[in-house]
Order: structure tokens, then C-alpha cells, then sequence
């Protein structure tokens, strides 16, 4: 596995990206994909005037073994030591961090149910890759795919920065975002936004081959799991324009309505909810069913699950699967702890840290059930 720099030269509002440099020497790296947020990396290599020149921030990082994720150079630190020798740590994120640098600008309104996939190419489109100061150079839109992106809604986004917005609406349906690198020509390339949904491997489909961590098939090789249900909110009260008792207001709850000890309840404070909206050049106030529509696809993001998170470390050299060839991150998969008489028969893998050092590589997951 080898590492590759490539270099950004911004060119008014388009960018060249070209391959720098390749490294197949380094201390240490960690490469930590997540399905609901940003990932990040890390990079431990020896001190020299050549890796100080190659390792530059604002430059990208990629593996010549994965072609879906890349790195942005944030950090470069030089660790001076007479018995260890030299070291940078180069660190940073992955290519979805540079939507961080943009806030939702102005009010976006979507009164008639559109998919999910519309309303965050859409946003993006808008405060991100259009022409102006606003643009980030070479960001184009990419495909969607997965059913969840593909579901319709109504709602309504204003002044949310712009990264963090995309994994809200992600964790919410179950989908996931990411930018890559697309070459163009022999040396160039542009970026690409794409959004996609894990795939289930889990013992309850027949779809796919089932993918099963467990210590009965030494495959797991430790195992750690929490619950915790106080963080759980599953009926929202929110309230959008107006004051006192004029506040426009309704309630949301995903299915059937909890009662007594079922019940945990979350106030939602939606009086930026905007009730009017361009249309044709003039300012028309939203029809009060839709408005209302709208409160609740807002309580909606507020709506908390009972925590259950399992940490796992799994074998790397497993005969059975292969990390990024048998599964991926964002799929269901069946975790089960025999010992203990534990079994998740459908649990997401939302994060995958992998490292590579002096004792060779290691595989560490994070799953969370859904």
C-alpha cells in the first residue's frame, strides 16, 4: 500500500489537482472512515527536507488501494528527538471537510415533497460550486443512489453550516455523503459529491452473502457494548413563528404516540422557521398546512434513539471477509458474543479505523444499531 500526495492549485473558480508525489515509507497511518460524519487520517513518517516539501497543508492524501476516499492536509507537526529520531505527524480530514467552510445561504424552501437526494444536491449546488466568491474550485455534483435517497420530503434550511446540515439529514435517513477524486485527463481531476446507502449483510436477508463477527468463529477478537436510553427523545413539541400563544405550533412522533413511562419528550424551537417564501419574484407566505408540514419535518431531526454502540476489534486476516471486499462501512452486518449470550442480528457499521504500523495492520469498527 502506498501513499499519494496531490497537489490544488486554485485557477480562478476551477482547480488543478495533480499527483505529486508517491510514499511507501512511513511510520505509521491511520485511515478512520465514518458513515455519519467527517473521517479522518493520520500520517507518522521520518523528518527530511523532501517530506517537508511533499507533506504541505491544503495538499490532498489518497491510497492507491482506495479510490473513494481522500484526505485534506489540515495539520503538519515536526517532532524533534535525539533518541527517536525526526517525525511529522501529518493529519487532517477527509475531502467532505471542505463543506465545513460554507454556512446555508439564503433560505431554502422545499414546500412540495422532493427527494432527499434533490434537496442536498440542490443545497450544495447552491452555496458551493455555482460561480462567485462562494465557490469551491473543482466541486461538481456526482450520483446518488440508495433507497433512502429516494424518499420525498418537505422542508426548509437556513444559515446551518453546510457539512454539518448533509450528516444531519444522512443520520436521519440512513444514507451517507462523500467526496472523491475523478480524473478528468492523464493529469487532472476534479472532485465529486456523492451519495450512497450501506448494503445489509446481516443474517436477517437473503439478498447478500451474511456477514457474521463472532468469537465463535474467531473472528472477533474483542468485544465491548453500552446502552444507554436517557439520551432516547421520541415525541417533539415545536413551535415555528408568530408569539405567545400566535406561535404557530404542532407535535411530532414517529409512529404510534408513546404514553407513560414510553414517553420522553423534547421541546423544538423553530420561530427561525421562515412562513413566507419567494415565488416569481414575490414574497407569498407559505399556505399554513405546509408550514405546519414543515415544524414537523423538524421535529423529525430531533427524534433521539436509544443509544446502543459495540466496539469491536476483528481479525484482519480473517479467511471469512475482507474489509472493502466483502463489506464496507454503512453496511448491516450480525455481531454476537457467544460467551456472553449477546447476538445483534442487524447492527450498522458506521466507522472503520484502520491502522498500519511495525506490528502490521489492524481493523477496528465501531457499530451502532439503527
Amino acid at each position: 500500500m502506498q501513499i499519494e500526495i496531490y497537489n490544488m492549485i486554485p485557477i480562478e473558480d476551477k482547480l488543478s489537482i495533480t499527483l505529486e508525489a508517491v510514499c511507501d515509507s512511513f511510520s505509521s497511518l491511520l485511515w478512520d472512515i465514518e458513515y455519519y460524519a467527517c473521517g479522518v487520517f493520520e500520517v507518522y513518517i521520518a523528518a527530511s527536507t523532501k517530506n517537508i516539501e511533499i507533506f504541505r497543508t491544503g495538499r490532498i492524501v489518497g491510497r492507491d488501494d482506495d479510490k473513494e476516499h481522500y484526505g485534506l492536509i489540515e495539520s503538519v507537526q515536526l517532532e524533534t528527538d535525539a533518541e527517536d529520531g525526526d517525525y511529522l505527524i501529518v493529519s487532517g480530514r477527509f475531502l467532505m471537510c471542505l463543506l465545513e467552510r460554507r454556512i446555508i445561504c439564503p433560505t431554502f424552501n422545499f414546500t412540495k415533497k422532493v427527494s432527499y437526494a434533490q434537496i442536498v444536491n440542490n443545497v450544495v449546488y447552491y452555496n458551493a460550486c455555482r460561480t462567485g466568491a462562494r465557490k469551491i474550485p473543482g466541486l461538481s455534483i456526482g450520483d446518488s443512489s440508495g433507497s433512502c435517497w429516494k424518499q420525498d420530503t418537505k422542508l426548509q434550511i437556513s444559515y446551518d453550516n453546510l457539512m454539518k446540515w448533509v450528516y444531519t439529514i444522512c443520520e436521519k435517513i440512513g444514507g451517507t455523503a462523500n467526496i472523491r477524486l475523478a480524473k478528468t485527463t492523464d493529469e487532472q481531476y476534479e472532485m465529486l459529491l456523492e451519495l450512497s446507502e450501506g448494503t445489509d449483510r446481516s443474517i436477517l436477508q437473503d439478498d447478500n452473502p451474511h456477514i457474521v463477527f463472532s468469537d465463535g468463529y474467531n473472528n472477533l477478537l474483542s468485544f465491548s457494548y453500552s446502552t444507554d436510553s436517557s439520551v432516547q427523545r421520541n415525541y417533539a413539541y415545536i413551535l415555528g413563528k408568530g408569539e405567545g400563544e400566535e406561535r404557530k405550533r404542532t407535535t411530532y412522533c414517529d409512529g404510534d404516540e408513546p404514553e407513560h413511562l414510553d414517553r420522553y419528550e423534547v421541546y423544538v424551537d423553530a420561530k427561525d422557521m421562515a412562513d413566507e417564501e419567494q415565488e416569481d419574484g414575490e414574497t407569498k407566505p407559505i399556505p399554513n398546512d405546509e408550514y405546519i408540514n414543515l415544524l414537523q419535518e423538524k421535529g423529525k431531526e430531533s427524534m433521539v434513539q436509544p443509544l446502543v454502540v459495540s466496539e469491536s476489534q476483528i481479525a484482519v486476516q480473517s479467511t471469512q471477509f475482507q474489509y472493502n471486499r466483502d463489506y464496507f462501512v454503512g453496511d448491516f452486518v450480525t455481531v454476537e458474543h457467544r460467551r456472553f449470550g449477546l447476538r445483534q442480528n442487524k447492527i450498522q457499521l458506521i466507522g472503520m479505523i484502520e491502522s498500519f504500523d511495525q506490528n502490521g495492520r489492524n481493523l477496528t469498527p465501531t457499530f451502532k444499531e439503527v
